[in-house]
């Protein structure tokens, strides 16, 4: 008798088709059928638009900057990036005196390739010294540290090096105290693709992730900042979320094209807590710490950890599966039930 109420897995999702966004219309309503998380923690919705950022757009929305031409034929990519004090909303009616790179929280997704010459143009337009540290491979001079890149309000520092090593890499400032500053929202993902002609072992792979390629084109890549917030400043977090508004891929799913595989991009930046996670429900995905190699460093998992500044790559496919809402969120419940959790909906091909 206890199992005659289990639901048949051939029987249809009742979460296909479903949107979301529509549930917070009437934010007292009971969860919608199958949901037994339900509407969680918040009621209302962010509004994006104030923000100036929109963690949905934030996904795919990589800073590739603009190029010139070396005289020795490689390519010069320039990014420009401001620091600026602005007062943001992390959750319905919450706002957080954030200090951020180009007014958004996570900074930029900067991306270039293996091999380029970098140059970051970083003005401070906020009310504190900044500075950006590159985890890279660079010179002493351009390590955004104290006595090395480190301005004042009102300055203008250019950092300078070559794109590498590949992989799913960071920047944040480093001025102290780092903690506050880590924490304020001075953090962003600094992705370096591979250049296939020179991984000639691994040289498909390698072609994937470069944006832009047709072999890029077949994945549906996305940018995933883990963060959180104190909102009292008692050293301890309230809202945590992935890419800063908690609950966000809840009240909007991630939409999902089931024939084509996923690339995540998943950074941690969380302070006063020593690791955050990332699970996917119903599923499993390989993963690249650091996103330095071509070929797994774990395979067939469903769940990671990552401390402060670790960084991977996730790849899976939801190619097998029936359509529906797919849940992902850290395994520590209280993240997830102060709003680092989310939904893949997981559609036919449209194409």
């Amino acid at each position: 008798m206890m199992a005659s109420g289990a639901r048949s897995q051939t029987k249809p999702d009742p979460t296909t088709d479903h949107d979301m966004s529509t549930v917070m219309d009437d934010p007292y309503a009971a969860p919608m059928p199958g949901m037994a998380h339900g509407n969680m923690t918040t009621i209302g919705l962010v509004d994006h638009a104030r923000n100036g950022f929109d963690p949905t757009t934030m996904l795919t929305d990589w800073e590739t900057g603009r190029t010139e031409q070396l005289p020795d034929g490689r390519t010069l990519r320039i990014f420009e990036v401001d620091a600026i004090d602005k007062e943001i909303e992390i959750a319905p009616g919450v706002f957080f005196p954030a200090w951020t790179f180009n007014g958004r929280v996570p900074g930029p997704a900067l991306r270039a390739k293996e091999g380029e010459r970098l140059q970051i143009i970083f003005r401070n337009f906020g009310s504190h010294p900044h500075s950006m540290h590159f985890h890279g491979i660079h010179s002493a001079r351009m390590d955004g540290v104290p006595g090395a890149g480190l301005i004042g309000p009102g300055e203008e520092f250019i950092y300078e090096f070559d794109a590498k090593p590949f992989g799913c890499h960071l920047y944040h400032c480093h001025a102290l105290p780092l903690k506050r500053h880590m924490h304020k929202g001075m953090y962003g993902l600094f992705v370096i693709d591979p250049d296939p002609a020179l991984q000639l072992e691994h040289a498909a792979a390698a072609a994937s992730r470069v944006l832009g390629s047709p072999e890029n084109a077949e994945w549906q890549e996305m940018a995933m900042v883990m963060n959180a917030f104190d909102t009292n400043f008692d050293g301890g977090n309230e809202v945590y979320a992935c890419n800063t508004v908690g609950q966000a891929y809840m009240n909007v799913p991630i939409r999902i094209d089931k024939s084509r595989p996923i690339r995540i991009y998943l950074l941690n930046v969380t302070e006063f807590d020593p690791i955050n996670s990332f699970h996917l429900h119903a599923n499993f995905f390989n993963y690249y710490d650091t996103g330095t190699t071509l070929t797994p460093t774990q395979r067939t998992v469903d769940l990671i950890m990552q401390c402060q500044a670790q960084r991977g790559i996730l790849e899976f496919s939801f190619a097998e599966h029936e359509p529906g809402m797919y849940m992902f969120h850290a395994h520590q419940s209280e993240f997830t039930e102060l709003g680092w959790i989310g939904m893949f909906d997981v559609q036919e091909s449209t194409a």
